[in-house]
């Protein structure tokens, strides 16, 4: 089950449960849409995967279990363990793969 962080792990907006902008690695490594597409170029600093649509968990338990009720979306947010000149230079090598072939 996704954690769905709840902040972009580079500029450390709030990205709530239902947040449209954010983007997810395989990792669950999080990011807004802004950072994602006009900072990281779909690479991702941790991994060096591309960045998907982070799915909506929704409020509402439609089936027994489910719902962010019975599963919430984690509070402990994240930040890159990087700092921003290495991540500049890692997505530089790597902008230009597409993601399926790094």
């Amino acid at each position: 089950m996704l954690l769905l962080r709840p902040n972009c792990e580079y500029c450390d907006a709030d990205l709530p449960a239902d947040a449209p902008d954010a983007m997810i690695c395989t990792y669950e490594c999080t990011f807004c849409a802004d950072c994602a597409q006009n900072v990281l170029f779909n690479v991702c600093p941790n991994c060096g995967g591309g960045f998907e649509k982070r799915p909506v968990r929704p409020k509402a338990a439609h089936r027994p279990g489910t719902g962010l009720s019975n599963a919430p979306a984690s509070r402990k947010r994240v930040h890159l363990k990087y700092d921003r000149g290495d991540v500049r230079d890692f997505v530089e090598k790597l902008r230009n793969i597409p993601p399926r072939e790094r």
